[in-house]
């Protein structure tokens, strides 16, 4: 890709991406958060289509978008809604901090490295990536989505009243 077109998409799709994933670190709601969740995740798909990996970009938007974040949204609709206000917390000082730092060393990061430069297109196909995927990545496939089934289960389990607890032992 040539021209001003894909740098100026670059930098449109990072602010979206950025500003919404501030967003979703600063929402006191936890619907608006996932909602600005999903926002960052298309932006993340649009990076995907800068880079000329369509399949990647439309997985993104299936998977993340269509699958994980209903999912997310069901499970805050379906709990009670004393559980979906993010209120003040103590640890917003060292978020602020270690956030500050990330970025420092990010920035450092992104400054001194010799960046390669690739001037040709990718010599793979669609059938080969799927073939990697089912062969190669299957086992990091696997265990983020054990990771992330887990983590909803962890959510659901702390989203709990003491009453509902109560009413699953009773049956």
């Amino acid at each position: 890709m040539n021209g001003a077109g894909p740098s100026i998409a670059f930098w449109v799709l990072a602010a979206v991406t950025l500003i919404a994933g501030g967003g979703v670190m600063l929402s006191r709601s936890l619907f608006h958060a996932v909602l600005l969740l999903i926002l960052t995740f298309i932006g993340i798909a649009g990076f995907f289509v800068l880079l000329s990996a369509e399949f990647i970009a439309m997985a993104q938007i299936i998977i993340y978008v269509g699958a994980i974040s209903v999912l997310v949204l069901f499970a805050i609709l379906l709990t009670p809604r004393a559980g979906r206000y993010n209120g003040e917390t103590k640890m917003l000082l060292p978020a602020l901090l270690l956030s500050v730092c990330l970025a420092a060393v990010f920035l450092f990061v992104i400054r001194d490295a010799a960046w390669p430069r690739v001037n040709s297109e990718p010599h793979f196909n669609t059938n080969q990536l799927g073939e990697a995927l089912l062969s190669t990545w299957v086992l990091p496939f696997e265990i983020a989505s054990v990771l992330l089934t887990a983590a909803l289960v962890g959510a659901i389990m702390l989203a709990r009243t003491p009453q509902e607890e109560a009413e699953d032992a009773l049956a």
